[in-house]
């Protein structure tokens, strides 16, 4: 295939995500035809996958010497399924872990398959992390990944596994009738964007279309059983799993755990405590955890060496007869009922930052360079704050706590009924060959995508968790050293490097083999439907404006079903079922901040995805 000239990159420049993005609005005509309205099935489940808590390095930050050494609170599994009667049904899991994971998936689905038979498959499962940087890693299977952690970590892998496969056992046992409903809102405390001026990059008149540089809606399903109520609710919204920062050795859920922690015990103790007009207990959060870590008594110590120094009497296994749930329920049917399950999930979220006071030196104490995120030419010391700085316990506790309270708002107030068919399509990609039709000045020319490349940018890091060794964010040059260190592990040759312009190569990761793959190559693409709710499940980091146009683009295809009304809810799950790193716009790329050092873009105004660039 012949390659045009670098001075016409920047008009032939694509990417993979123009034929993803196609495949997706082409299946989408294929959901659109809607059926008569049937009362759903709706089962839930949650189960514990904290995994090891102890001498096993954390995923996120990719900082070797963050090593677990205890556990913030415990992590889990979340999960809904909706079925049709006599049809369809799709199941999604939300996971108190960084991301998703293809090994993961696959092995959940054998197990799936061992079980139900055909019932649940790669198809109708979509498995999303909500990205916080505080849970074990060593569970992915490529080499990038696990770096940090030295290798694979059966522990973490197996908690994985068992628990999204007991959550969705748990939620498959509990299938009963129920309606589904859809509420959203504003939340506009709870990101920041933390590349303000790769965002600027974008046309003015796009950005004029929005209020606000980072998205601050959040989308809100509640799930109703015909018996018994309220069952769940299961909402997305825009913000970094980073509150906890990269020094932290706790095991920890960070904001967005939270959140669903404080959701569900408010749900459990509402109707049994005194509440203000909306629902919340005196001090705005439940009583049982209304801190993660709560504030010390003066005799805090006193009071330990006190409870030290109890005796426990000796007792009786607790019957179901006698049971906390008995008791105070009165009802023994009421002893069956299924816990109500409330998950926070990730949405488009590549440069949404919940430190939302800013960038700070921390020598200085004045702002961050705005442009590069660095202080004195050095990235460091830029660090983001969080509401509750310097107390990041506390900081995740307010993102947490607000999180939770616009969730009660949306869930108290839903009353638009889901109403509609069940379906879903899903498509395995492989980005690295992928043919793309363009055009530019009423010309049109056929171009292919090449192999993953990590930019100098990426070992930055960013200002939630900045990196070492003097790397700057927005640096399209590279420096001579770390290009020699670079080639020892891999040499792009000319042809990658021209592709990958004007992100200057750190690691050739799509094309290094040894000992096995540093990258993932092939992709699933997902689409879930439950009537006029759609699920886009993505395997990275949308930004904010990537991820706008692509909710645009699916709804401007939707729009001409006139039987899906005008009420067509369209969410972004973002790091879902594998993780490809970020997904920005053509015009963030070119800036070459953190969020586009590890991916590529497409042509002007369209979304571009993942770590696989461009080969033209």
């Amino acid at each position: 295939m012949q390659f045009p000239s670098l001075s016409n990159l920047n008009v032939w420049r694509v990417s993979a995500t123009m034929t993803v993005w196609t495949f997706l609005l082409l299946t989408i005509l294929l959901l659109k035809s809607d059926v008569a309205y049937c009362n759903y099935l709706v089962g839930l489940g949650s189960y514990d996958i904290t995994g090891p808590a102890a001498d096993v390095n954390m995923m996120g930050y990719a900082n070797t010497e963050q090593i677990a050494s205890g556990v913030h609170f415990r992590l889990r599994s979340r999960a809904f399924i909706v079925a049709e009667p006599k049809g369809n049904r799709l199941v999604f899991v939300n996971l108190d872990a960084c991301m998703g994971a293809q090994l993961v998936t696959i092995k959940v689905l054998e197990r799936l398959k061992a079980r139900y038979g055909d019932v649940y498959t790669e198809n109708n499962v979509a498995i999303s992390g909500i990205h916080t940087h505080a849970g074990p890693g060593g569970y992915l299977q490529y080499v990038v990944y696990i770096v940090t952690s030295l290798g694979f970590v059966r522990q973490s892998f197996d908690a994985l596994v068992d628990g999204i496969e007991k959550s969705i056992v748990q939620a498959h046992e509990n299938l009963r009738p129920g309606s589904i409903f859809v509420n959203k809102g504003e939340l506009l405390d709870a990101g920041v964007n933390r590349s303000p001026s790769a965002y600027l990059n974008n046309p003015a008149a796009e950005r004029s279309k929005y209020k606000y540089n980072v998205d601050k809606e959040m989308s809100l399903l509640k799930f109703v059983d015909d018996e018994w109520g309220p069952s769940g609710s299961f909402n997305w919204f825009a913000t970094h799993g980073t509150s906890m920062s990269r020094t932290n050795s706790l095991i920890s859920g960070d904001n967005k755990g939270a959140a669903a922690r404080f959701m569900e015990d408010w749900f459990e103790r509402k109707s049994s405590v005194r509440k203000d007009s909306v629902g919340f207990e005196d001090d705005g959060l439940p009583r049982r955890i209304s801190n993660i870590i709560p504030s010390l008594h003066d005799n805090h110590h006193e009071l330990l060496e006190l409870a030290a120094s109890f005796q426990s009497p000796p007792g009786r296994p607790a019957a179901k007869t006698s049971s906390v749930a008995r008791r105070v329920r009165g009802a023994l049917r009421q002893v069956n009922k299924p816990r109500f399950v409330s998950a926070f999930c990730q949405s488009n979220c590549g440069d949404v930052s919940p430190n939302v006071l800013g960038a700070f030196c921390t020598d200085t104490g004045l702002p961050c360079d705005f442009n590069h995120s660095t202080c004195g030419g050095k990235n460091e010391l830029c660090y983001g704050r969080g509401p509750g700085y310097p107390d990041e316990f506390e900081s995740t506790r307010i993102i947490g706590e607000r999180q939770f309270k616009k969730a009660v708002e949306l869930f108290n107030g839903a009353s638009e009924q889901i109403k509609g068919k069940v379906d879903f399509r899903h498509a395995y990609l492989d980005f690295s060959k992928l043919e793309v039709n363009v055009s530019s000045n009423g010309a049109s020319k056929v171009v292919k995508t090449c192999p993953a490349a990590m930019g100098f940018g990426f070992a930055a890091g960013t200002t939630d968790g900045p990196g070492a060794f003097d790397f700057k964010q927005g640096d399209d040059q590279g420096n001579p050293f770390w290009k020699l260190v670079r080639n020892l592990l891999k040499t792009p040759d000319k042809e990658q490097i021209a592709c990958q312009q004007p992100k200057p190569i750190l690691l050739d990761t799509g094309e290094m083999k040894l000992p096995y793959d540093w990258a993932p190559t092939i992709l699933p693409i997902q689409i879930l439907r439950i009537g006029q709710f759609f699920i886009l499940s993505v395997p990275g980091e949308f930004t904010t404006m990537a991820g706008r146009r692509l909710r645009d683009a699916v709804k401007t295809v939707l729009s001409g079903d006139k039987s899906l009304g005008s009420n067509i809810h369209v969410v972004i799950a973002g790091l879902t079922n594998t993780y490809s790193q970020y997904v920005t716009t053509y015009e963030e790329y070119e800036v070459q901040r953190y969020e586009v050092s590890c991916n590529f873009c497409g042509k002007r105004h369209e979304p571009c995805l993942d770590c696989s660039s461009k080969r033209k």
